[in-house]
């Protein structure tokens, strides 16, 4: 059977899920062979173009209740159109994690929206909710950014519970740049750079994204010892317990390291690192990455909170 490709934009009500789509569709690019279903779970205040959907060839099926979102139903939708490609505008208010598709429909892509206005909101009294949306998300579109001075917060929240996510920043002029140096809380220019509980967890996410800003320079902090097992003998990876959303949804942060003295240590156990940060191929990244190498490995005491936090 043809294996149906869907894109789901997902995202509270009014966050711009209609105009990402609206935009879409009336692009270029998309003007392609074939129909286009577009499952629309709620509809807000921005209604879509006639023109632009009768020009993109999409048809457009309204659900209005999450009980009614089902396997068979998404089935007869799909015997009745016979689309080509799948768009859901996905209800922010349903649970994402319940979402079941027909097992020959595959999530081509994942793009989540975001009022940057009302993000704080959502996040402090919705956070299992926001996760959920978030997690798999291959993009998430930060839009109405005007006025908004905490957009590096707002990276780093979404970084905590998606690594690998494309962040994009909109104000009412278009895409913008995001600048997180001067919002960090340590001195990239101190040797050592000091990273303590706050500092650990914002100094990994930033690595992710900008390793420029490390390489060659010595960083220092308490960290947990672990030892996979396909690691070579001089390798461990010294790290923190993250909590992103809950108790039950933690992670590891941490970058392999090169030391001689690990032998000296056994799993689990928290050791002060002072390693200098370099970019080279490991292949549990599969490909490049910050590989530290110890200039110091010793004893250290567990901190007093030992899970750092991004809420």
């Amino acid at each position: 059977m043809y294996m149906r490709p869907v894109y789901i934009i997902n995202g509270f009500l009014d966050s711009g899920k209609t105009e990402f789509i609206n935009f879409t569709l009336d692009q270029p690019y998309f003007q392609i062979s074939g129909k286009t279903l577009l499952l629309l779970c709620e509809e807000g205040e921005i209604e879509y173009d006639p023109y632009v959907l009768k020009r993109s060839r999409t048809e457009v099926e309204v659900i209005e209740n999450e009980a009614d979102f089902t396997v068979d139903k998404m089935v007869a939708l799909e015997k009745k159109h016979r689309p080509e490609r799948i768009i859901i505008e996905y209800n922010g208010m349903w649970k994402f994690r319940d979402l079941r598709l027909p097992w020959h429909w595959r999530v081509e892509q994942q793009i989540t929206t975001i009022d940057a206005s009302t993000f704080p909101m959502y996040f402090t009294n919705m956070k299992s909710m926001v996760s959920d949306m978030l997690r798999k998300s291959e993009m998430i579109i930060f839009n109405r950014c005007d006025g908004v001075e905490d957009l590096n917060v707002y990276k780093r929240n979404v970084k905590a519970l998606n690594q690998s996510a494309d962040i994009v920043f909109e104000d009412s002029n278009g895409e913008i740049d995001e600048i997180m140096e001067d919002d960090l809380p340590y001195d990239l220019n101190s040797d050592p750079i000091v990273l303590d509980e706050k500092g650990y967890g914002i100094w990994y996410l930033d690595s992710l994204d900008h390793l420029e800003r490390y390489e060659g320079k010595t960083v220092q902090f308490v960290g947990m010892v672990m030892k996979p097992d396909q690691f070579p003998k001089d390798h461990f990876v010294p790290g923190r317990m993250a909590m992103t959303c809950c108790a039950e949804d933690m992670t590891f942060l941490g970058f392999v390291c090169v030391s001689k003295d690990i032998s000296l240590y056994k799993e689990r156990d928290w050791v002060k690192v002072t390693a200098v940060v370099k970019r080279e191929y490991f292949a549990d990244y599969e490909g490049e990455g910050p590989v530290l190498h110890a200039l110091s490995l010793t004893k250290a005491k567990q901190p007093k909170e030992p899970v750092i936090s991004f809420s």
